[in-house]
């Protein structure tokens, strides 16, 4: 781990502090002045900060831990966060860690954002996800006027957009730290620089990591399944997608790494893993040794008690005969793979610079339906992209209609500020608006013949939880993906069991465990 790229200077120290406060100051003073009572938790002899990852982390967790402890014993009461995150699975990963990190100093998770410690994880693929952010903070600016101490935090993609930031520390000053998506495990480190060091707005956004920080807390929605990250960035530039410019350039993890982390979680009751990367097929590249995707399933593969291994998301462009293998003898990898398609138009593929054709597409997917006829085949699909004619748009359905998707996301293009495509030429409103209904309709025609084909057949299906709608039924899914609800006992939640799917509905089934 290198000091540039953790912007720490060699042997930090913190120095000593002549104001020591006690217990009885501590309860004469006013909540608003709870950020103030620092000096408790730093130690009368100097210092040294570790200046290596994970430790110095682990350094900055336990001074949170003594200065919750603290605060905790002022309000006769424990101290809660609400993380509520925004986007995509790798979104939705990196807040399992924010969480860990923030139960491990103290707090008590709640979902009511009128909580002391609030942190939103932005997207911004679209930039009305920015809005909806804007939108929450608002709401927050209320809460934090009635509770002082609270601490507002926001950190993710849309926050390494300078223009963004900008206006954060304009229009919502009452904002504590900010950070985007390359330094998520300093969470602890920045809650101490705003509070123990006393900085009004702590702002660290990095445009780039060259190194990777992984063994830090994590808290799992599910005890029986996780996200496992196994590459950070994308190389792909497509010209619609701001990700390379917010998530950085592609960095893979060493294979050695992610296998004994898939070992670590099937010890504490893992049986599926979801491996996470914007382009998980190119994983491998850049290693000083390289690895191919191929060869890091095969090893997961060898893992006991390992049972279930999916991916998200492959690039059509990288997508090898050797993954296409592996998907085809595997009893572990999941027969789901979702392959975005974006548009059936070789010229306006080339637009969006995805770098394969129309006719490379159908014959990559068709290859993948014949060597795994069981695989779940998803997409997505974007309508008026700009320059979409009709005859563009005629062959996305062409391509629809001879790959027959399980399923599809479909978008009508949304202009990304910052993205090449955005200075171009848009498709008037009513022409998508002819479009959008058509391409639902084929895909709903050929998903309602699709989806029913395991009817009768007996399948297994991991059991994930309770039906929100009906407490009697159990919620499960396929090995392709696709929902199972039936009656259970929620003892079998995080099994394995067969169930008989008996009825077909569009996209789920209704079945009866055997």
């Amino acid at each position: 781990m290198s000091l540039d790229s953790l912007n720490v200077n060699k042997n930090t120290e913190i120095k000593n502090s002549s104001n020591t406060n006690s217990n009885a100051d501590i309860q004469s003073a006013t909540k608003g002045d709870l950020q103030y009572f620092s000096s408790d938790i730093i130690d009368n002899d100097m210092e040294i900060i570790p200046e290596t990852e994970p430790e110095r982390q682990e350094y900055f967790i336990e001074k949170m831990r003594e200065y919750i402890s603290t605060m905790e014993f002022h309000l006769g009461r424990k101290l809660t966060a609400c993380i509520k995150t925004f986007g995509c699975q790798m979104n939705a990963r990196d807040s399992e860690k924010l969480l860990g990190i923030l139960l491990k100093i103290g707090y008590v998770e709640t979902e009511d954002e009128n909580a002391d410690f609030v942190l939103y994880n932005t997207c911004t693929v679209r930039e009305n996800a920015n809005q909806k952010v804007y939108g929450h903070l608002g709401m927050l600016s209320k809460f934090k006027r009635k509770n002082p101490n609270m601490l507002i935090v926001l950190c993710g993609c849309m926050m390494q957009e300078k223009v963004v930031v900008d206006k954060i520390k304009q229009s919502y000053k009452f904002v504590d730290i900010i950070f985007g998506t390359h330094n998520i495990y300093k969470l602890a480190e920045l809650i101490y620089e705003r509070t123990i060091e006393d900085r009004k707005m702590v702002v660290d956004i990095w445009e780039k990591a060259d190194d990777i920080v992984e063994d830090m807390p994590s808290s799992r929605k599910y005890r029986f399944k996780s996200g496992v990250n196994i590459m950070y960035g994308c190389d792909n530039f497509c010209t619609f997608c701001i990700v390379p410019s917010v998530r950085g350039r592609e960095r893979s993890r060493e294979l050695e790494d992610i296998i004994e982390e898939v070992k670590k979680l099937v010890a504490d009751g893992v049986i599926e893993i979801m491996l996470l990367g914007q382009n998980v097929n190119s994983y491998g590249r850049k290693l000083k040794s390289p690895k191919t995707f191929a060869e890091l399933l095969r090893e997961l593969e060898k893992i006991e008690g390992l049972e279930r291994i999916r991916f998200m998301t492959p690039h059509p462009k990288d997508f090898s005969d050797d993954v296409i293998e592996v998907l085809a003898n595997s009893d572990k990898v999941c027969k789901h793979v979702h392959f975005p398609l974006q548009s059936g138009s070789s010229s306006i593929l080339k637009r969006m610079n995805r770098r394969y054709n129309k006719e490379q597409f159908i014959e990559c997917a068709l290859k993948i339906k014949e060597r795994v006829p069981d695989v779940s085949l998803t997409t997505d699909i974007i309508v008026g992209f700009p320059g979409e004619t009709d005859e563009d748009f005629e062959d996305t359905l062409d391509v629809v209609r001879k790959v027959r998707f399980d399923s599809a996301f479909t978008f009508i293009y949304s202009k990304r500020t910052g993205t090449p495509a955005a200075s171009w030429e848009g498709v008037p409103d009513e022409v998508i608006k002819e479009r959008f209904p058509r391409l639902l309709k084929e895909i709903q025609a050929i998903s309602s013949e699709i989806c029913g084909r395991h009817k009768g057949i007996v399948q297994p299906v991991l059991v994930e939880d309770v039906n929100d709608q009906n407490k009697e039924l159990l919620n499960g899914r396929l090995s392709n993906n696709v929902l199972v609800h039936f009656p259970g006992d929620i003892s079998l939640i995080g099994s394995i069991v067969n169930v008989k799917l008996d009825e077909a509905k569009g996209f789920y089934y209704l079945g009866t465990k055997m």
